[in-house]
C-alpha cells in the first residue's frame, strides 16, 4: 500500500441520467507520471474531482495517499496539489506576490517560503521575472506559474488537468519538459489528464485510457504499443509500380499496402521477416534505401481501443 498513490475500486459518479465515471478500478504507483487519456467528456476531470474529495462518488470507493476520499478528503487536499481548469492566479499581483500569498495560506514559515519560491521559479526559468505582474505574462508563462503554485507546499501528489491546452507548440514543449522533471526533482507523483497523445507518449511512465467513463486499458506506453494494433513495415526507395503493389497483396502476412510520400507503408496481419520482402522488391526493380520495422504510435493504440469499444 505504501507504494500506491491512488487506488480506486468500482468508482462511479452519476449526474442525473449521465454516468460520468463508470466502475473505475485503478492503481497508480508513487513517484511516476501517470497519463489519463481520453477524448473531451470522457470523465477525466470528474475523476480528479472524485479523487480530491470535491465530489461524492455514487458508488465504489477510492484511497489517495492512503486516505479515504469520502471520510478524509481534507487530509488528501493538504498533501496534494492541483491545477484544474483555471490557473488560480491573481493577475494584478506580481508572480512573486502570487506565490507568497499561497505560501502563507499553506502556513509556510517566512524563510521556507522565500527559499521555496526562489527554488521553483528558478527551476521553471521564471526567477528573473518574478516582480512582473502575472496578468502581463503569456499564457504559457501563467501555466508554468500555476504549476509552481500547485507545488509550493511540497505535495506528494499533483493533479494536472490539460496543463498545455491552448498553448503554442514552443510553450507546450517547455511546460512538458518541466512536468517531466517533477517526479525526478520533487519526488512527486503526477496525475496528468490529457487528450494530447504525443504529450502522453513523451511524459508518462504509465497511461490509462478512458472513454464514456469506462477505463479501457492501463499500461506502459511501450507495452500498449506492442500489444495493441498491428505491426507495420516502412520501405523507403523508388520504383513502387502498380505491379509491385499487386504482388504485395498476395502475401498473407500483409493486411494493407499504402504508398506515402515516396515510401511504402505495409500494415501486417502478423509479423513477417524482412528478407523475403526485400528480395521480392529488389527482383521487381525497386531501389531500396531503407527498411524500418515500425511500432504503433500511442495515437494508433488509442484509436484502436476506441474502435474496439465501439
Amino acid at each position: 500500500m505504501q507504494n500506491i498513490a491512488i487506488r480506486t475500486e468500482n468508482l462511479s459518479r452519476d449526474f442525473d441520467t449521465v454516468r460520468a465515471v463508470d466502475g473505475l478500478t485503478l492503481e497508480v504507483p508513487r513517484g511516476i507520471v501517470f497519463g489519463f487519456l481520453g477524448p473531451n467528456g470522457a470523465g477525466k476531470t470528474t475523476t480528479i474531482r472524485l479523487l480530491l474529495g470535491l465530489l461524492e462518488p455514487t458508488a465504489g470507493h477510492a484511497e489517495v495517499l492512503g486516505f479515504n476520499t469520502r471520510r478524509q478528503s481534507n487530509a488528501i487536499r493538504e498533501r496534494a496539489g492541483a491545477l484544474l481548469e483555471h490557473h488560480g492566479l491573481y493577475e494584478r499581483l506580481s508572480a512573486y506576490d502570487n506565490l507568497d500569498f499561497y505560501a502563507r495560506i499553506w502556513r509556510l514559515p517566512k524563510g521556507e517560503r522565500e527559499s521555496r519560491i526562489e527554488e521553483l521559479l528558478t527551476h521553471m526559468g521564471l526567477w528573473e521575472r518574478r516582480h512582473e505582474k502575472a496578468g502581463d505574462w503569456s499564457k504559457g508563462m501563467k501555466q508554468k506559474l500555476a504549476v509552481v503554485r500547485a507545488l509550493l507546499h511540497r505535495p506528494s501528489l499533483v493533479f494536472l488537468d490539460e496543463p498545455t491546452a491552448g498553448l503554442d507548440p514552443v510553450a507546450a514543449a517547455a511546460l512538458r519538459e518541466d512536468i517531466a522533471g517533477l517526479a525526478v526533482h520533487e519526488g512527486t507523483t503526477v496525475f496528468l489528464n490529457t487528450h494530447n497523445l504525443a504529450e502522453a507518449e513523451k511524459l508518462c511512465d504509465l497511461v490509462g485510457v478512458i472513454r464514456a467513463g469506462k477505463l479501457l486499458t492501463v499500461g506502459h506506453p511501450d507495452i500498449l504499443r506492442a500489444n495493441t494494433g498491428a505491426p507495420h513495415v516502412e520501405v523507403y526507395g523508388r520504383g513502387f509500380s502498380d505491379d509491385v503493389l499487386v504482388a504485395l497483396h498476395t502475401y498473407p502476412e500483409i493486411r494493407d499496402v499504402q504508398v506515402r510520400d515516396a515510401h511504402l507503408h505495409l500494415n501486417l496481419a502478423q509479423p513477417m521477416g524482412n528478407a523475403p520482402l526485400v528480395r521480392m522488391l529488389v527482383n521487381a526493380g525497386v531501389e531500396i534505401e531503407e527498411v524500418r520495422n515500425g511500432k504503433n504510435s500511442l495515437e494508433e493504440v488509442f484509436l484502436t481501443l476506441l474502435e474496439e469499444q465501439a
